[in-house]
C-alpha cells in the first residue's frame, strides 16, 4: 500500500480491516503436494499475487513429521530476499496436535537463535501480541502467516484471520524462525527456498 492510510471519522486506521478482508480469494488447483497435503501454486493477498516458491517437511528427531509447509513470494522476489520488506506467506499444515503455549515457546526459542536480544526487546510488545493470537491446533489444521508491506503480518487459522502485527522489522524477525540463519529445521528451510 502506497500513500496515506484511510481513516474513519474518529481517526482510526482502516487498513487492516479493509486490506485483509481481501486476502482470501479462491485459489487455483494445487501445484505441489507433500506428505499428502496440497498447496496452491499462487496466493492472492489483496492486490498482490504471490507465487509458490517451495515446500518442505518439518521432521523432528529425524522421523516425526510435525507439519508440512509452503512458502509464497511476491512478484519478482528472489529466495535470498525472503527476510527483506517484500510480500511473503508461509502456510503450515499440521500432522499433530500442539497447544498454543507450545507453539509460542518454540517461536520464542527460535527467535533468540536468529535475532539479537536488543531486537527482541524492541519487538517484545509485538511478539507478545502475535503469541496471544495462537490457538491449539489438531491434525489437518493450517496456519497462514502473510506479510504485506505497509500493512503488516497477518496470522490466520484455517482461513480465519486472528490478527495483524505491524512492521517490516517484526516480519523480518518472525519469518527468521523458519528462514533465518539458524532455522527451526534446516531441511524445511531448504525445501521452502527450493535450494535443495
Amino acid at each position: 500500500m502506497v500513500g496515506r492510510q484511510p481513516r474513519d471519522p474518529r481517526g482510526n486506521r482502516l487498513i487492516p480491516a479493509v486490506v485483509f478482508c481481501l486476502l482470501y480469494a479462491s485459489n487455483p488447483a494445487p501445484a505441489a503436494e507433500i506428505e499428502g497435503v496440497a498447496f496452491s501454486d499462487v496466493y492472492q493477498a489483496g492486490p498482490v499475487t504471490m507465487s509458490l516458491q517451495g515446500v518442505g517437511t518439518a521432521k523432528f528427531f529425524r522421523a516425526i513429521t510435525v507439519y508440512v509447509a509452503a512458502l509464497y513470494l511476491g512478484p519478482g522476489a528472489r529466495p535470498e530476499q525472503v527476510l527483506q520488506d517484500i510480500p511473503k506467506r508461509l502456510e503450515l499444515s499440521y500432522f499433530r496436535s500442539i497447544e498454543a503455549g507450545d507453539i509460542a515457546r518454540a517461536a520464542e526459542k527460535n527467535l533468540s537463535d536468529n535475532v539479537t536480544q536488543a531486537t527482541i526487546r524492541t519487538l517484545r510488545p509485538r511478539i507478545d501480541q502475535m503469541h496471544r493470537l495462537y490457538e491449539n491446533v489438531k491434525p489437518g489444521d493450517r496456519y497462514g502467516l502473510t506479510y504485506v508491506p505497509g500493512v503488516g503480518t497477518e496470522l490466520a487459522l484455517n482461513g480465519q484471520r486472528k490478527g495483524i502485527v505491524e512492521g517490516a522489522d517484526f516480519a523480518a524477525a518472525y519469518f527468521s524462525i523458519w528462514l533465518g540463519p539458524d532455522p527451526i529445521n534446516q531441511p524445511l528451510k531448504d525445501g521452502l527456498l527450493n535450494s535443495r
